[in-house]
């Protein structure tokens, strides 16, 4: 079943000969319980479409679809709803914050949205995440990896739509990066989470059920490029 689609999605900033098409006419669609990972260099445009498509930024043209809502017909206070309930978004740079513990944290989604906190979901994700031994430590006191673990679970907590991965693993070792490439992944099969990561890294795209390159703003098919969508 379809969760997520675009149709002839377009970005552009500036105007004129300043103009800058970061995604161009970008269609795909990705199926509930999937794990697509979308590579590209820098500045292919791959943050950009991943923006779109979690709501954080409009369209030029074009729709984004998730669970066959069109997300931008919505007012901007309802999108703000759609982040905060549908959307799961993990950084490169973890953006946990530092006065608030590892609980606090992972279930502050719920808190900012009124939503009561399902604390036996929060344990089970703590014990999945190895993060129950750590839930009143401030992030400080935690290591890369174990931060990005707290952004995982917190990102999962809502239980959302589509999980979105901007180089999750941009700012860690090869250790930890092999590490939370395997909780993604046990996140896909345990809670059957549709991820889409966005990754220069190849050997970690290939980990995903499917693999997209992004050239120029544009997607194509494969690891390497090929026929374009």
């Amino acid at each position: 079943m379809e969760i997520l689609s675009t149709e002839h999605l377009c970005r552009v900033y500036g105007k004129g000969d300043q103009q800058i098409v970061a995604v161009d006419d970008v269609s795909l669609s990705v199926e509930k319980g999937e794990f697509v990972a979308v590579i590209g260099s820098s500045g292919s445009g791959k943050s950009t479409l991943l923006h779109m498509i979690g709501g954080v930024d409009r369209p030029t043209s074009g729709k984004v679809l998730v669970e066959g809502q069109d997300i931008y017909q919505m007012k901007d206070d309802q999108l703000a709803v759609f982040r905060r309930r549908q959307v799961g978004l993990i950084y490169q740079f973890y953006n946990l914050i530092p006065v608030l513990d590892v609980e606090e944290n992972m279930t502050l989604p719920c808190e900012l949205d009124g939503q009561k906190v399902d604390m036996e979901y929060v344990r089970e994700l703590a014990q999945t995440l190895g993060l129950d031994r750590h839930m009143s430590h401030l992030p400080n006191e935690l290591s890369g990896g174990q931060q990005q673990r707290v952004a995982i679970g917190r990102a999962l907590v809502t239980r959302p739509a589509i999980l979105l991965a901007d180089e999750p693993t941009g700012n860690l070792d090869t250790r930890s990066s092999r590490e939370i490439m395997e909780l993604l992944k046990l996140s896909n099969r345990r809670y059957k989470q549709t991820i889409v990561m966005i990754t220069h890294n190849l050997e970690l795209a290939k980990q995903a059920d499917r693999v997209l390159t992004i050239v120029d703003g544009r997607l194509c098919l494969g690891d390497e490029g090929g026929e374009w969508l």
